[in-house]
C-alpha cells in the first residue's frame, strides 16, 4: 500500500490519534486532510467564536505536520465530494477517520463509505478518538443505551481504557495534492481563549500539576474558576479523552476522581445522542411542557440573553458567556435553571444561544445538559429548581464573582451584592441595574402549575 488518507474532524491532534497512526503504519505516504464543510456553515454550527478557535487549531496541526516533515490539507465544500477527490489526486487506496455520533456525521459516514468503495477504496473508521470509551460498548441489559448516569458511571469506571499513544516522528505527504490556505478567522467574543493542540497539552500539564488536587473542594467556586476550561480542546479533539482520563488518575486523590467523572458525563451525553439522535431537538422525555416562546416571552428572553435578569448572578454569568465564549460550568446549570424553569421558557432557545457563543458548543454535550436542567432529560429529578439567590450565596459567597462581570454593583459590599433590591431606596435607586423579571415564588408556582397540567 502506497497512500492513504486521513480525514480529520473533531480530532485536531497528532497525540493519541489511532486513525493518524493506522494510516502511516499501512502506507508510505499519508495525506492529513481537513475539509470545510459548507453545509455546517450553512447549518448555523459554525458560529464565529468557534471557527476563531477551529483556525487556532487548524493552524498548530499544520505547524506540527511540518516539524514532522508534514502539512496539512486543507478544503472548502462537500465532505465526501472533497474527500473522494483527495484520494483520487493523492492515488490513495484507504482512507481512517474517527468516529463520530451525531445524525449529521453518521450520515456522512455511510454516504463517505458507499462513495469510497464505488471507486474501490476502502474506509477504515476508529472508535475512542473523540471519546473515552466509544458509544455503544457499555449498554445496560434489555437496552441500547444507559439512561441514567449512575450505573453508566459504573460500568465505565470498569471499562479498561486502551493505552494512550505518541505522536507520530515523521509523516510523509505526497506531491500534488493541493490544498486551500489556512483560515484565519476571528471570533466575536473579545476575550476567548487560544485554541491548537500545543496549548492544550500546556494547559492539560498545568491543570495536572496546580489544580486538579483540589477540583473536588473548588469545582463549584464560581470567582476562583477553578475548573480545568479544557472543555473546548476536548470539543475539537486537540486533546484526547483517553490520554487525559489517564494522566489525571494518575495524579490520584479525590481531586482527580471528581475530575474523571466529568470526562464520563461527556462519554455518557454521547452514547445517549448516539442511540437517541432525535434528542438533539426533542424531549428526550417529554413532559408535555407548553413552554413559553420567542413570540411569547420575548422581553424576558432577551433579558436573558442580555444578563438584565435582576438577578445578579444569573446576569454574570451570561455576561461571562458573551465576552469569553465560555461560562463555569455551575453558571451554566443557573442560567439554564432560571430560564427553563423559573422563565418557564423552550430550553431549546437557550441551548439554541448557549451554541452560538460557546467555544466548548457540542451537540452532544449542549442540548442534553439543557435537558437535563429542563427535566425532559436524564435528570431523575426533572422538577428541582435552582434558586439563584440561594446558589449565589453558596457558590460566590462574598460576590467577587458577579462584581467582576456586573460592573453596576461593584460598588456593593459583601453578599448583599446578590439581592439589590433589598438595599435602601436610595442605594438602589442609584443603581443602573434593573429589577427582578418575576419574583421566585411567582416564577416557581407557574412552572408547578405548569407541570401539574401537563
Amino acid at each position: 500500500m502506497n497512500v492513504s488518507v486521513v480525514l480529520f474532524t473533531s480530532d485536531l491532534r497528532l497525540h493519541d490519534h489511532p486513525p493518524l497512526l493506522a494510516a502511516l503504519d499501512g502506507a508510505r505516504e499519508v495525506v492529513p486532510l481537513f475539509v470545510r464543510d459548507r453545509a455546517v456553515d450553512a447549518a448555523g454550527f459554525a458560529v464565529p467564536n468557534r471557527l476563531a478557535f477551529l483556525s487556532d487549531c487548524l493552524r498548530d496541526l499544520d505547524a506540527g505536520l511540518r516539524e514532522r516533515g508534514g502539512r496539512l490539507v486543507v478544503r472548502s465544500g462537500e465532505p465526501v465530494e472533497q474527500v473522494c477527490r483527495v484520494a483520487a489526486e493523492a492515488g490513495a487506496d484507504e482512507v481512517h477517520m474517527s468516529a463520530d455520533v451525531s445524525a449529521y456525521a453518521k450520515h456522512r459516514e455511510e454516504r463517505l463509505r458507499r462513495a469510497l468503495e464505488a471507486e474501490g477504496v476502502r474506509l477504515h473508521v476508529h472508535d475512542a478518538v473523540t471519546t473515552a470509551v466509544a458509544p455503544g460498548v457499555l449498554t445496560p441489559s434489555g437496552a441500547d443505551h444507559f439512561a441514567v448516569f449512575t450505573p453508566f458511571y459504573r460500568h465505565w469506571s470498569q471499562k479498561r481504557l486502551r493505552d494512550p499513544l505518541g505522536a507520530p516522528r515523521s509523516v510523509r505527504v505526497p506531491d500534488g495534492v493541493g490544498s486551500q490556505e489556512l483560515p484565519s478567522d476571528k471570533g466575536t467574543s473579545p476575550g476567548p481563549a487560544p485554541g491548537g493542540e500545543s496549548e492544550a497539552r500546556r494547559r492539560l500539564t498545568a491543570w495536572l500539576r496546580d489544580g486538579i488536587a483540589a477540583y473536588e473542594d473548588r469545582h463549584d467556586d464560581l470567582a476562583g474558576d477553578a475548573t480545568s476550561r479544557l472543555s473546548p480542546h476536548l470539543h475539537f479533539g486537540a486533546l484526547s479523552p483517553v490520554e487525559l482520563v489517564h494522566r489525571a488518575r494518575a495524579t490520584g486523590g479525590p481531586g482527580a476522581g471528581a475530575f474523571v467523572r466529568q470526562v464520563a458525563w461527556r462519554d455518557f451525553h454521547r452514547q445517549l445522542l448516539a442511540a437517541r439522535p432525535d434528542a438533539s431537538t426533542a424531549d428526550y422525555r417529554t413532559r408535555h411542557d407548553r413552554w413559553r416562546t420567542e413570540r411569547t416571552a420575548r422581553e424576558d428572553i432577551e433579558a436573558w440573553r442580555e444578563g438584565r435578569t435582576g438577578y445578579p448572578v444569573v446576569d454574570a454569568a451570561m455576561r461571562q458567556l458573551r465576552h469569553e465564549g465560555w461560562m463555569h460550568n455551575r453558571g451554566r446549570l443557573l442560567t439554564a435553571s432560571f430560564l427553563t424553569k423559573t422563565l418557564y421558557v423552550d430550553w431549546r432557545i437557550g441551548a439554541r444561544h448557549f451554541m452560538e457563543l460557546l467555544v466548548d458548543g457540542d451537540v452532544a454535550n449542549n442540548q442534553l445538559n439543557w435537558q437535563w436542567v429542563a427535566g425532559t432529560g436524564t435528570d431523575t429529578r426533572p422538577n428541582r429548581v435552582l434558586n439563584p439567590v440561594l446558589q449565589a450565596k453558596r457558590h460566590d459567597p462574598d460576590g467577587a464573582y458577579v462584581r467582576r462581570w456586573v460592573p453596576e454593583l461593584a460598588g456593593i459590599d459583601g453578599a448583599s451584592v446578590h439581592e439589590p433590591w433589598k438595599l435602601p431606596a436610595r442605594e438602589r435607586a442609584a443603581l443602573d441595574y434593573p429589577d427582578p423579571l418575576v419574583e421566585l415564588p411567582e416564577g416557581l408556582a407557574r412552572f408547578r402549575k405548569a407541570r401539574e397540567r401537563g
